[in-house]
C-alpha cells in the first residue's frame, strides 16, 4: 500500500545521547506509549511528536497519534542534506509545461532550497513516470492569474501546488468544477494554535463547541463545515475571519478568540515573526488534514493522460527513499529557519 505522507514540523536536533552518522534507532512500543511520550524520551520535547509520527506512517492502522503496543517503529534523525536534486528532463522547449509561483515556502519559492519541496516532488515524480517526458517550469508570482486565465485557458498544462477543496459535498466550486486533482504530493497538517496560558482541550470535535476560532479571510472553511462535523452550519463555533494571519494571532493574544487555526509551517512562520515563541503553541490533535495537488484544466485535451502519467510516477516516488530524504531536507532547513 502506497503510503500516506502527511507533512508535519520536525527539527533538526540530536537526542539526549550522541547519535551515531546513521542515527535511526528502533523503539518497541509499550503500553501507555503515545507519540508525544516517544518524542519526549528520544527528543526531550513532546513538541517534536511529528518526527515520530512522520516516520511511521503506514503502522497507525487508521489512528491519528496512537500505535499498537508491541509495534516497531523507526527513530528517524533528518540528514543534513543542503544540495537540490539534479532535473535532467527540465528544460525550456519541452513537452510539458508547468506553472507554479514563489512566496510559498517550504514548498514553491525560487529562492528556497531546489526553489520548494513540492518543486521537488514534482520534478522527481516525472522522472519516476512511465515514458518520461521533458517538461519545463514557468514561475508566476501572482498567483490569482494561475487557475483563471493560465491553467483554464491551457497556456500551461499543469499547475501546482494547489489546495483540494471538498469536491464531494461542493461540486460547484470554482476548483471542484474546473480542473482535475492529481494525488496529493504531500499533506498538511491544519492546527489550532492557543495562548500557553489558556490552552484548552481537543480530544474530540465536540471539545471545540462553543470556542471561537480565527482564521484569515479568504482561507478555505470545508474542514470546519464537514460531514459529521458542520461547525459552521449548526453554529457550534463562531468563525472570526481577520484580514490577516497576524491579526488573527493580535486577537488571540488579546482574548478575544480561543485559537488561530492555520497550517504549520504559517502558524510556526507567524509565532517566530511576532515573537510570540513560549507565548503561542499548537494543541496536540491536528483540526484537519488537506493536500496539496498538482492540477490540470477539465478542457485539456490530454488532461487525463498528463494526470495518470503524473500519479504513476508519484506513486513510485513515494515507494523510494527518495521521497522521504527530500521532504526531510526541506523540514530540516524550515525548522532551522524557524529556530
Amino acid at each position: 500500500m502506497i503510503k500516506r505522507v502527511l507533512l508535519s514540523l520536525i527539527t533538526l536536533c540530536a537526542a539526549p545521547m550522541a547519535w551515531a552518522e546513521d542515527c535511526v534507532q528502533t523503539h518497541v512500543v509499550q503500553d501507555g506509549d503515545t507519540v508525544f511520550s516517544i518524542a519526549e524520551t528520544y527528543f526531550g520535547d513532546h513538541q517534536k511528536w511529528s518526527l515520530i509520527y512522520y516516520g511511521n506512517q503506514g503502522k497507525l492502522n487508521g489512528s491519528l497519534l496512537q500505535f499498537a503496543p508491541g509495534t516497531e517503529l523507526n527513530i528517524p534523525c533528518l540528514p543534513n542534506m543542503k544540495k537540490a536534486d539534479a532535473t535532467p528532463l527540465q528544460q525550456d522547449d519541452a513537452e510539458m509545461k508547468l506553472l507554479t509561483g514563489s512566496n510559498y515556502a517550504p514548498f514553491t519559492d525560487r529562492d528556497w532550497l531546489g526553489q520548494g519541496m513540492v518543486t521537488e516532488l514534482v520534478n522527481a515524480a516525472l522522472e519516476n513516470t512511465p515514458n518520461p517526458v521533458s517538461y519545463s517550469i514557468t514561475w508566476e508570482d501572482d498567483w490569482s492569474k494561475h487557475l483563471f486565465p493560465k491553467l483554464d485557458g491551457k497556456e500551461f498544462d499543469m499547475g501546482f501546488p494547489w489546495l483540494r477543496p471538498d469536491c464531494e459535498k461542493d461540486r460547484d466550486n470554482e476548483r471542484c468544477a474546473n480542473f482535475h486533482f492529481s494525488d496529493p504530493l504531500v499533506e498538511l497538517l491544519i492546527l489550532v494554535f492557543t495562548r500557553t496560558d489558556a490552552p484548552f482541550t481537543f480530544d474530540s470535535d465536540a471539545d471545540i463547541h462553543g470556542k471561537t476560532l480565527c482564521r484569515p479571510a479568504g482561507y478555505f472553511t470545508h474542514d470546519l463545515d464537514r460531514d459529521g462535523r458542520e461547525w459552521l452550519t449548526k453554529q457550534l463555533i463562531t468563525l472570526v475571519q481577520a484580514e490577516s494571519p497576524d491579526a488573527c494571532f493580535e486577537l488571540l493574544m488579546q482574548g478575544k478568540v480561543d485559537g488561530v487555526t492555520i497550517n504549520e509551517f504559517l502558524g510556526w512562520t507567524k509565532v517566530k515573526e511576532l515573537g510570540l515563541k513560549g507565548a503561542v503553541e499548537p494543541l496536540k490533535r491536528p483540526l484537519s488534514i488537506e493536500g496539496l495537488h498538482v492540477i490540470i484544466s477539465k478542457k485539456h485535451w490530454r488532461g487525463t493522460t498528463h494526470l495518470y502519467r503524473f500519479n504513476a510516477g508519484l506513486q513510485e516516488l513515494k515507494k523510494s527513499k527518495r521521497y522521504d530524504e527530500i521532504v526531510s531536507k526541506h523540514l530540516g532547513a524550515f525548522w532551522s529557519n524557524i529556530e
